[in-house]
């Protein structure tokens, strides 16, 4: 039984104060460079880890079954395939978008991004391996899987849902610029979409797994 409008106002207004702040204070953090690569990789494991736990609670307390997100193991290899396949739109579609938007006048970052996206050797790179793992898991199964179904059930519109997920998302990435959040947000509501189209969770995730891949392990990796 799914709890009244209520209820669920009072749970996300919670779950957002836990996550917004941190996301915010992003937008102003000037001296990333300063973390080591294994100490921020650590926290960030840690805290998506007890975000997805926070979830995994309240859907406990609520009597929800866990597939009600979209964690269903039901055609997973059709699903799998799904998200491999609308990967490679998304990502030159993000690439692009973001050209146009920096064209257009919009700020690249403000400094240069944390050196320790860059600077990992062979354990480091493993560890980076799973850390974009977790943080496609969980971020999906936050931003996509929990707000936005719940958004659905509070203002009884999937578009206002799609967008109000897809901006709290955005937040989160304030160190690439207003043309990086702009970008992470179309790509947040692309997730979405598929999220509804599909029903499921795996394909969202597979796509922000290889996107994270790429960009913070490969083609750092390869010098690019």
């Amino acid at each position: 039984m799914v709890p009244s409008r209520k209820v669920l106002t009072a749970e996300v207004a919670v779950f957002l104060l836990l996550i917004v702040p941190s996301l915010v204070l992003s937008l102003f953090v000037i001296r990333q460079g300063q973390l080591s690569f294994v100490l921020a990789a650590t926290a960030t494991i840690f805290r998506d880890l007890g975000l997805v736990c926070l979830i995994l609670y309240f859907l406990w307390r609520n009597g929800e079954p866990v597939d009600r997100l979209g964690w269903t193991w039901r055609h997973m290899g059709w699903e799998l395939a799904v998200g491999i396949v609308c990967f490679a739109p998304v990502f030159v579609g993000a690439a692009l978008l973001e050209r146009t938007l920096l064209h257009a006048g919009l700020s690249a970052p403000a400094t240069p991004l944390p050196s320790f996206l860059n600077d990992k050797g062979g354990t480091e790179a493993l560890l980076a391996t799973l850390l974009v793992t977790v943080v496609a898991v969980a971020e999906e199964t936050i931003f996509r899987g929990y707000l936005l179904l719940r958004f659905q059930s509070i203002l009884w519109s999937t578009t206002a849902s799609v967008l109000f997920s897809s901006a709290i998302f955005a937040i989160g990435h304030g160190y690439e610029g207003s043309a990086g959040v702009v970008t992470v947000g179309a790509m947040g509501a692309f997730f979405a979409l598929v999220y509804l189209w599909r029903k499921s969770l795996v394909a969202p995730v597979v796509m922000h797994f290889l996107q994270d891949f790429l960009t913070i392990v490969l083609l750092p990796a390869r010098g690019v």
